[in-house]
């Protein structure tokens, strides 16, 4: 049985270099589901991108936070004092999803910051093909920005934990 008093480093990556590996892993990860979300921008049919965006964007913040071993769970394992770096981390790093279970009232909170993309992509939508085209273009920006913006929020806290990290 493992003593849980000491963290469990295994899941957070233990170097800079492994950092940099798993943020280009999960670049990479956010480029393929962007491009799904903009194949479901282009389909004529108002509300169906964003439902699809919504699911999209749950599965790919949860493999993210997976993959950085941030999620709520892996956070829990961790003792006390490195849960509130953790946490605190990711707040100062201005991590919103890290560590957090997604929720679609969560998701929703955040594509609407990203409200005026949304809505332009909503208008040209019913411009017969080049809407289609600028709604699939204007949706794939918007998922990878907030994909991009999550995975450096989880490098980020994951270096500041690794820094503390007993040798």
């Amino acid at each position: 049985m493992a003593d849980q008093s000491s963290p469990d480093w295994t899941l957070i990556p233990g170097s800079s270099a492994e950092i940099g590996q798993v943020r280009e892993r999960c670049r990479s990860l956010v480029r393929r589901r962007a491009a799904m979300s903009a194949g479901a921008s282009a389909i004529p049919i108002p509300g169906i991108d964003l439902m699809s965006d919504v699911g999209l964007l749950s599965m790919l913040i949860n493999d993210i936070n997976h993959e950085f071993g941030l999620t709520p769970e892996q956070i829990e394992r961790l003792n006390p004092q490195f849960k509130l770096m953790a946490y605190r981390a990711a707040v100062g790093m201005g991590g919103m999803l890290v560590g957090k279970l997604v929720t679609r009232e969560l998701l929703m909170h955040l594509l609407k910051r990203s409200g005026i993309k949304i809505a332009t992509k909503q208008v040209a939508r019913f411009v017969p093909f080049a809407g289609q085209a600028v709604a699939a273009a204007l949706g794939y920006a918007v998922f990878r920005q907030i994909g991009y913006q999550h995975v450096n929020a989880c490098a980020a806290v994951a270096q500041e934990l690794t820094a503390v990290r007993p040798r």
